[in-house]
């Protein structure tokens, strides 16, 4: 760890820095942009647990919030979560650069977290609605430090929680799985520590494998058409591999800063990348640190690897994979890898703030140049992404839906088509329908994903079929015999509504009010779920993981 004297600025630090970036989200009221939903309560269903028709995407985030939301209001621990991830993120840039250049004081340390949060990633991601899978992206740094620990102690509880924390999403556990074991290549000759680096990332994506196995969704292709959708993209000036290299180039244009949108793009990324050329020789310097050389090789993959993903060889290259390679799918969205540069600049910064300082006598007037810069880059990022990042209330009927539907039997069908939605309370942006998660029952949801210029297919093929029956005014009948035992009608939402008014007739309405309308189905439904203990116990697997690996961090740390 730091030095008594410095090491409480980085925490305290990145604590600031974090609320100044989440601003007005940190009030009264719900998550609600883009693919975040967070909810007062959810709740335990086959969807939460990542074993229905839909790939596994947020497994086992669903089932942590169904937990914790049955103590504590679940848009406070997304809120919380989301501040930690931020939070953590800077401090453990800080630790990294620490523990690498060992003789590095306050002001690189601060520049390392300044990198860390305040860039074009985190603003892109919080945008697009991906809040747990920052929490991957603050696992990055603590990992590599983790390994560093490993290699040194023989501890692994710090990397069994990096490991643990980042495998709240898929691709998260993916993001520190890579970065640790380019970190363990480097550092750790013996095979007993790479089969127990092995041993914990398995257990810590458990969830997530289990779950995909059990229902099958990763046994076949995803559709094509989603590799060039997702593919990184160029921002004003600067082409797909200069918005890479500026850990931007998201592939939805509609989530990016104002700032992003214009030629001040090139003028952020220049400030940017020249904060982080200032350490490319000092750490040229050291490069007798095999750490440092991995991180460095690691950066380049990750910018290098999503720009040739986006070249016309690299689209049909990926649409293949994406049709014939089981799992592929989780690879669209190329810009998410963009993420593993960042310890390497966080720690290029740093050092390039130590050289500076070395020369002229004092850290703290390139510290403090340095982190003017680039929060001068992304200068809207500040206060909710520019006040984008807004909470939301719920209309009283969802609350009332909810309590009509616990205890209840069959899944819920829902209109209008489609899983995205513009209300009136949720802003101009589409958001992912909350009724997963807000209601207790299983909500079907195709996974069609609305990208510009078209669609994507998803894999929910079931509720494609019950689509189709609502859509094309189907009977009763054809639901139950599908396993729908209600219909839910979001009345102030836009979107496909079809014939289904003639299925509705058919139906009983038991709730109405101005946004919702619910139905019921009448007659006998059919119940063949799958056991949920396989799923269920992969899950207990993480949490002992994630909490047994926190409690042994923390308890050696403070052992007298």
């Amino acid at each position: 760890m730091a030095s008594s004297r410095s090491g409480w600025a980085p925490p305290v630090y990145s604590l600031a820095l974090s609320v100044l970036v989440l601003g007005p989200l940190l009030g009264p009221g719900y998550l609600l942009l883009r693919d975040a939903v967070s909810t007062p309560r959810s709740y335990f269903t086959e969807s939460a647990l990542g074993i229905g028709d839909a790939a596994a995407r947020a497994v086992p985030q669903d089932a942590l919030l169904a937990a914790v939301s049955t103590v504590v209001d679940g848009g406070i621990v997304v809120k919380v979560i989301l501040l930690l991830a931020l939070s953590m993120v800077g401090w453990g840039a800080a630790q990294l650069a620490h523990t690498l250049l060992p003789t590095a004081r306050t002001p690189a340390l601060l520049v390392a977290s300044t990198v860390a949060i305040w860039n074009p990633y985190v603003a892109e991601r919080l945008l697009q609605g991906h809040w747990s899978l920052l929490v991957g992206y603050a696992a990055l740094p603590w990992t590599v430090v983790a390994v560093v620990t490993l290699r040194r102690t023989g501890r692994w509880a710090w990397l069994a929680v990096c490991f643990a924390a980042a495998g709240l999403t898929p691709t998260g556990a993916i993001l520190a799985v890579v970065c640790g074991f380019a970190a363990c290549a480097c550092v750790v000759p013996a095979r007993r520590n790479y089969a127990l680096t092995g041993a914990i990332a398995l257990a810590a994506s458990a969830p997530w494998l289990v779950a995909t196995a059990m229902s099958g969704s990763g046994a076949t292709g995803t559709d094509p058409t989603g590799v060039a959708a997702f593919a990184a993209r160029a921002e004003p000036g600067l082409g797909t591999l200069g918005s890479l290299a500026g850990l931007g180039g998201i592939w939805n244009s509609d989530a990016v800063p104002a700032t992003r949108t214009s030629l001040f793009a090139l003028l952020g990324t220049a400030l940017l990348l020249v904060v982080i050329a200032g350490g490319l020789v000092p750490l040229w310097r050291r490069r007798r640190n095999r750490v440092i050389v991995a991180l460095a090789v690691l950066a380049a993959v990750a910018v290098v690897g999503p720009a040739l993903g986006a070249t016309g060889p690299g689209i049909e290259l990926g649409e293949w994979a994406s049709a014939e390679v089981p799992g592929a799918g989780l690879l669209r969205d190329a810009q998410k890898w963009v993420a593993l540069a960042m310890p390497f600049y966080a720690l290029a910064a740093a050092a390039g703030v130590m050289w500076a300082g070395a020369r002229l006598r004092t850290a703290w007037l390139p510290a403090l140049a340095a982190m003017l810069a680039v929060v001068i880059a992304l200068p809207d990022l500040g206060w909710g992404v520019g006040g984008q990042l807004k909470p939301v209330d719920y209309p009283s009927g969802w609350a009332a839906v909810a309590e009509t539907l616990d205890g209840e039997q069959g899944d819920v069908a829902v209109l209008p088509a489609g899983m995205f939605r513009i209300f009136p309370y949720s802003g101009d942006a589409p958001v992912l329908d909350p009724a997963p998660r807000l209601l207790p029952l299983d909500v079907l949801q195709t996974g069609e994903l609305l990208v510009a210029g078209g669609s994507v297919r998803g894999e929910g093929t079931r509720a494609e079929t019950v689509e189709q029956v609502l859509l094309t005014g189907g009977s009763a009948t054809q639901l139950a015999a599908l396993g729908v035992g209600w219909v839910l009608l979001e009345r102030t939402t836009p979107g496909e509504m079809g014939d289904s008014g003639r299925t509705l007739q058919q139906l009983e309405q038991i709730f109405e009010d101005d946004d919702l309308a619910l139905y019921r189905v009448p007659g006998d439904i059919p119940d063949e779920r799958a056991s949920a203990l396989p799923v269920l116990l992969a899950h207990l697997v993480w949490a002992v993981l994630l909490v047994g690996g926190l409690g042994l961090a923390i308890g050696r740390r403070h052992k007298p």
